[in-house]
């Protein structure tokens, strides 16, 4: 009986990659893409510097039912914000922008939400969490006017600083903070 024969040395076997170094190979490369995506939503550059024009040709209703031109905000620094109740991040940053907005001055910059939700939901919400800037009903269409404003993924919450020219200033997938607002109005929150 012969006994096996082992190769003269480990370089002398080519293995092929193990399942476990393809799974592995796979999640780091996915981990890799994801915090870029998370990356790239933080950065400037996109639809930054294009113009906001898409946004002043809406027209949409509030919460009360009344029609709400868009075009009203033109030639004034906006924040515009895309949310749903159903969005955790969303309904925790409303306090952060309505704090926000009532410490404009007149003529400094102006928030908007526009709710990408059932409209009684919003109306219940806003019964219970009231804010003091304009809120759009844009069911649906607010997903497509937000991707027309640079959110490619259709993600909330999203938002989009729109300088008094019209000019995309910044735009952020995801929750504010206050650092993000106090950095796209120069810090001394009075517009663009």
């Amino acid at each position: 009986m012969t006994e096996p024969q082992l190769p003269a040395s480990p370089s002398a076997t080519v293995r092929p990659p193990t399942r476990r170094w393809l799974v592995g190979g796979i999640g780091v490369a996915a981990a890799v893409a994801g915090a870029g995506w998370a990356w790239r939503g933080r950065q400037p550059g996109g639809a930054e510097g294009a113009s906001a024009d898409v946004l002043w040709q809406q027209a949409f209703e509030t919460p009360t039912g009344v029609p709400f031109d868009l075009a009203a905000l033109r030639g004034r620094p906006v924040i515009v914000n895309f949310w749903a109740t159903w969005c955790p991040p969303c309904v925790e940053e409303m306090p952060l922008l309505d704090r926000f907005h009532r410490a404009q001055p007149p003529g400094g910059w102006q928030v908007l939400g526009v709710a990408v939700d059932q409209p009684s939901a919003v109306r219940r919400f806003l019964e219970r969490t009231p804010v003091a800037f304009p809120i759009a009903m844009a069911g649906l269409q607010g997903t497509d006017l937000s991707k027309a404003l640079g959110n490619g993924a259709g993600g909330l919450p999203f938002s989009v600083a729109v300088s008094g020219e019209g000019m995309v200033l910044h735009r952020r997938i995801g929750q504010l903070s206050e650092g993000d607002l106090a950095g796209w109005t120069g810090g001394t929150h009075k517009g663009a």
